[in-house]
Parts: structure tokens; C-alpha cells; sequence
């Protein structure tokens, strides 16, 4: 059985979500984008886990229905803030449980610990050593993974607040982590680039902060398992069953490249260790992205994959690729109508994304959007990396703008390189060498 599952997402109770998250817009957007598993969210949010009791129903496979019959697994993302090995560390985790009676202890056992009614996220100032003890003292089928895990800020492998391996994480509970969310940062080729990774398996889920599709599900695994909690488990423990994960394309993320965003400079790893990571311009110290942390870390070289490895696609949010052909937003008519136009046409958007023939799709919509569907599915696709908070730009031939909703404060500047300062000394202009920046 297929199942398309995105676990980590969030209610209307965490912080900078979407006020109309409720388990029937989930649902909704959930199989318009052609999900079929959805994590319930911050069940430790007193409000959200009672419209969860009221909404879904068990039936003693650990998986919630709701009254059309969609499933849900019960879910929570908690953030450990503590101090490690003399540094202060910021970590998030996702939390799956094998049923409400479970879910009731978890809230119980972090309720002695901390606020829960505050946000749907909580934080804590535990390690997350203890947490996995706590977990594994209520219930050893509660799962515990590490949440977009390169993340600069808020993960395990954080540039500014993680640690250099699981096992320097979670100590002697390291044993009991069997996968890592990618997240939005990072794909599994990145991944693949450390050996001690070898034995994790890797997922990936939306985080997302509303229902829209085009967040909704923009990262997630696929499943081929009959539905049930213990055969999710096991296949994220084993990856018996775990098929293949869709991605993000990570040079999208906020800190794919090192940079300033005030200074106006984006470098990749290795111009940014030309020059020690030290902005040409203010002569601070970088933003270190997420490829530079990885290459820190790495034992393996670029491209290297492993025996057994997993297959992923990356992908595109169907409304932002019409957005990047057709101009707009995303929320604007004009997108929603060509999306519900070619969802209508082949069920649901995954199945637009992957599975549409070209003489399909150029009979639902123009051929400039079936053309760019087309060279996603394919990877003909450049990206602008992001970096410094400033998020990365898809590049798509004959598209009429460089993408939805990126970089707004930098419109009509150009960001710099280290090459862009090697050429204007070429041309003649008073700039400064590599060697005294």
C-alpha cells in the first residue's frame, strides 16, 4: 500500500501559523495535494488535543481517522534548549506516539516539566538525552527524530547551536535514533556525504505553517506498507518499506550559502574559505549556510552514495512553478485557477508533478506550464542559492519572473561573490585583493 506521509506539520496554536489551521482544512488541502498521512501536530497544546479527541477516532492500530475517513498519526515537535559540553544548544525534535492513551503521558510527563498552553511548539530546558529517556520510560514505541537536522539556528547538525554527530547529541540514547528529518536545508545527497549517517534512516516532512499545498506536504516519504502505526515505525527504524522521500530543493532554503544579507554578499563554501569566512565588505565574521557546515562534517566527497541508499525527487510546489511561468502569487486567482484547472484534470497535485504525460498536461494547461512542470520532474531546473535569511531563487527558461515571494527586501540589487571582486579588479576598479580581505 502507498502512502504518501508528511508528519511534521503545525496547528494554529504554534507560533507565526496560520490562525485557520483546523483538522478539516488539513484534510482538505491534504488530498488536493495528494497526501495521504498526516501528522496530528502539537498535541501537547491543551486546545488542539481536545478538537484531536473530538475530530478522530483510534481503532486500535494507532492511527486516527477523522468522519470521511482520512488518517492521521498522532505527532509534536519540541524544542530543547540547553547547554552541552560548555555551549549553549538549541535543538528541535519530532515526537510520534502509538496512540491518545500515549499521547496523554507524554503531555503529562513534559506538563511536570514546563508550560504547555503557551504554544503548540514548547520548549524546554532539558537535553535531548533526557528527553529520549523520558520517551522511551513512557513508551518504546514512541519515536524520537531529530527535526530538520541542518537547520543553522535550531537542529542537531546547527552551525550555531548543534553538535558534530548524533551520538554527541544524544549521547548514550544515540541508539535508540533510527532517523533524521532533512528538513527543508538539506537533501539526502548531502546526507550521504557522512558515513556515520550510513545507519539513519532518512525522512523528510513539510514543517509546515499552514494547509496550503503549496506548503502542505512540500517535502515527504513515501511508505509502501499496509497502514498502521507499528508498520510506520518500522519502516523509519528499519527502512523496510520506506520507499523513497520528495525533497525540497535545498538551494532554496534561507542558509544554503554562506553570506551577508546587509553587505549584499552570497559565496559558496569554497569562496568562503578563500577568504576565511570574512565578509569582503564589513570584514565580520559570515553567516555560515548549511553546504558549508555539511563539507565541515563530511568524511566523503560530493556525489559519493551509499549501498541501499534510498531514491528521492525533488520538487516544486505545483503553485509556485505556475507563478514562476505565469507571474503572481501563489494565493492569487489567476494560480488557483490554472492549479485547480490541471488538479481537476488528474486528481490530485503529485500526481500532476510526477506522474502527467506531456500530452496530457498540454491538454490541461499552456505548454509553457506543462514545459516547466516537465523540466522539474527532470531536474532542469537552476537555483540561486539562499543564504543569510534571504531565501533561494528557482530559475525556469521563459519564466517571467525569477520566483514567488523570495528576496523582496533585494529586489533590483545584485548580490556579490567573491568572482564578482576578481572581476572588477580585472576591469580596472579600486578593489581590494583576496589577500587583504
Amino acid at each position: 500500500m502507498k502512502i504518501i506521509a508528511d508528519l511534521h506539520l503545525h496547528s494554529r496554536f504554534s507560533a507565526a501559523c496560520s490562525k485557520n489551521i483546523t483538522l478539516e482544512n488539513l484534510e482538505k488541502y491534504a488530498r488536493l495535494k495528494g497526501v495521504s498521512l498526516l501528522g496530528t501536530t502539537d498535541f501537547t497544546h491543551p486546545k488542539w488535543i481536545s478538537e484531536i479527541k473530538a475530530e478522530l477516532t483510534d481503532d486500535g492500530s494507532g492511527i486516527l481517522k477523522s468522519k470521511t475517513g482520512f488518517h492521521f498519526l498522532p505527532s509534536t515537535e519540541i524544542a530543547n534548549f540547553f547547554t552541552q559540553g560548555g555551549k549553549g544548544r538549541r535543538v528541535h525534535n519530532v515526537i510520534l506516539a502509538p496512540s491518545l492513551e500515549v499521547v496523554d503521558q507524554i503531555t503529562e510527563a513534559l506538563g511536570n516539566r514546563g508550560r504547555l498552553d503557551y504554544d503548540g511548539r514548547p520548549i524546554f530546558g532539558f537535553s535531548c538525552i533526557e528527553l529520549v529517556e523520558m520517551m522511551r520510560g513512557i513508551d518504546k514505541h514512541i519515536e524520537v527524530i531529530p527535526a530538520h537536522v541542518w537547520t543553522s539556528w535550531m537542529s542537531c547538525f546547527g552551525s550555531k547551536s548543534g553538535f558534530d554527530s548524533i551520538e554527541e547529541c544524544y549521547g548514550d540514547q544515540a541508539k535508540h535514533i533510527h532517523a533524521i528529518e532533512t528538513g527543508l536545508s538539506s537533501t539526502p545527497d548531502m546526507n550521504w556525504r557522512l558515513s556515520a549517517l550510513d545507519k539513519i534512516q532518512m525522512v523528510s516532512f513539510s514543517d509546515a505553517h499552514s494547509f496550503w499545498p503549496h506548503r502542505l506536504g512540500r517535502e515527504a516519504t513515501v511508505f509502501d506498507v499496509e497502514l498502521s502505526y507499528a508498520n510506520i515505525i518500522n519502516a523509519i527504524r528499519t527502512g523496510v518499506g520506506l520507499k523513497e522521500t520528495f525533497e525540497f530543493f535545498a538551494e532554496e532554503g534561507k542558509y544554503h550559502w554562506d553570506g551577508h544579507r546587509n553587505c549584499n554578499i552570497v559565496m559558496s563554501p569554497k569562496e568562503a574559505m578563500k577568504v576565511d569566512s570574512i565578509c569582503p565588505v564589513c570584514k565580520k565574521e559570515l553567516t555560515i549556510g548549511v553546504e558549508h557546515r555539511v563539507e565541515e562534517l563530511a568524511d566523503r566527497p560530493e556525489g559519493f552514495k551509499p549501498d541501499g541508499a534510498k531514491p528521492f525527487k525533488r520538487l516544486i510546489p505545483l503553485s509556485e512553478i505556475i507563478t514562476l511561468v505565469q507571474g503572481g502569487q501563489p494565493f492569487s486567482k489567476k494560480t488557483w485557477e490554472t492549479y485547480y484547472k490541471l488538479t481537476n484534470a488528474f486528481g490530485n497535485e503529485f500526481t500532476v508533478l510526477l506522474d502527467a504525460g506531456k500530452k496530457e498536461l498540454e491538454k490541461a494547461t499552456d505548454k509553457k506550464i506543462a514545459k516547466a512542470i516537465l523540466d522539474v520532474r527532470d531536474g532542469r531546473v537552476k537555483v540561486n542559492p539562499g543564504f543569510d535569511g534571504v531565501y533561494g531563487e528557482p530559475v525556469l527558461e521563459g519564466a517571467k519572473m525569477k520566483s514567488p515571494e523570495k528576496r523582496p527586501e533585494k529586489q533590483g540589487k545584485k548580490q556579490h561573490s567573491v568572482l564578482d571582486f576578481k572581476k572588477k579588479r580585472k576591469a580596472g576598479k579600486k578593489q581590494k585583493t583576496l589577500g587583504e580581505f
